[in-house]
């Protein structure tokens, strides 16, 4: 049942990041300074969607390993233990990275606001699996 939750946690938070960047695509786009080709679509392929992905993986295994360290086992405990991973240590870490490149401050709200929501649906997920 653990693999199982993982690769369901980790393809709800990857699915909520697409609709996250879709709709803030256009300031997230200017922001991030992304190359676009002459259709105005990104480019890059679709790299950077399986290394995401691959990634949403090892985070949601880790948080699983954490959580049962730390007997985190209810939808609250979950969410909240989600909310505060994104909030207190990736959304900071975003912040730290995008500040020294000199990066617009709207990059990191929007970065970071996809690694809260995307942890607590995570979190979420996970206890629902546990």
């Amino acid at each position: 049942m653990g693999i199982l939750a993982i690769l369901v946690a980790a393809a709800g938070s990857w699915i909520f990041g697409a609709v996250w960047y879709m709709a803030l695509s256009k300031p997230w786009m200017k922001a991030a300074e992304v190359k676009t080709g002459t259709d105005g679509k990104p480019l890059g392929g679709a790299l950077p969607f399986i290394i995401s992905f691959i990634v949403m993986i090892i985070v949601a295994g880790f948080m699983r390993h954490i959580f049962a360290m730390a007997g985190i086992d209810t939808v609250g405990k979950g969410l909240t233990s989600g909310l505060g991973i994104g909030l207190f240590f990736i959304a900071p870490w975003t912040l730290i990275n995008n500040a020294y490149a000199g990066r617009p401050y709207l990059l990191s709200v929007i970065d970071g606001g996809y690694s809260v929501f995307g942890c607590a649906i995570i979190g979420i997920v996970l206890t629902l699996f546990g």
